[in-house]
């Protein structure tokens, strides 16, 4: 398959997946939970997750992009404190990210990559991670309908390819399915909260 030009889709304003509003399921966690020290939100867009994360004002939370363009547009909206936003791939990050963050958060960026990538992906979100940092991931099981001929991306998921994917990785905490979800995705995703052994 082609390689997706993630910066040219913002130009052209072909961006399907973002919704103009934070994931439902993060919401929904939100409201339960607070999150506090540094955390990452690799494949960020336009920052609406990233906004949602720094509201309570407990944490510094940085969203990634590989698209110079998402990146801009994403610091184009009235920012909460603690939201910073940086141009970078995930597969080559700053050396300064090995050990940094208390939390990654993953929506949409997993779904993004091939499935050829998942175990690098896996293996440079435990890095980002502090001893003891969590994983949250939002993730999309099954994007496509049964009269769909897939097209990826996005691509889905299964419960065995995230477990294989963390193994001898991250130890799951907590696993559920979101009772909230954009149009179409209901009963489409998994949550899934996991730690990285201190």
């Amino acid at each position: 398959m082609e390689k997706v030009d993630w910066n040219d889709q913002y130009v052209k304003k072909e961006t399907p997946w973002d919704k103009g509003e934070p994931a439902p399921p993060l919401v929904e966690f939100l409201e339960e939970n607070e999150i506090s020290g540094r955390v990452l939100v690799p494949g960020c867009g336009r920052g609406h997750d990233v906004r949602a994360l720094a509201a309570g004002g407990g944490a510094i939370v940085v969203g990634l992009d590989i698209s110079p363009v998402a990146v801009e547009e994403a610091e184009s909206f009235p920012r909460a404190d603690g939201e910073r936003y940086m141009v970078g791939d995930l597969f080559d990050p700053p050396p300064t990210f090995e050990g940094m963050f208390d939390l990654v958060f993953e929506h949409t960026c997993i779904s993004a990559i091939p499935p050829a990538q998942r175990q690098d992906y896996a293996k440079q979100v435990t890095q980002c991670l502090k001893p003891g940092g969590k994983y949250l991931g939002i993730f999309f099981l099954n994007p496509w309908d049964e009269d769909e001929e897939p097209s990826p991306p996005p691509w889905g998921i299964s419960v065995e390819e995230i477990d294989a994917m963390f193994a001898g990785r991250l130890e799951m905490v907590k696993e559920w399915r979101p009772s909230r979800a954009y149009p179409g995705r209901e009963g489409r995703e998994l949550l899934r909260l996991m730690v990285k052994s201190a």
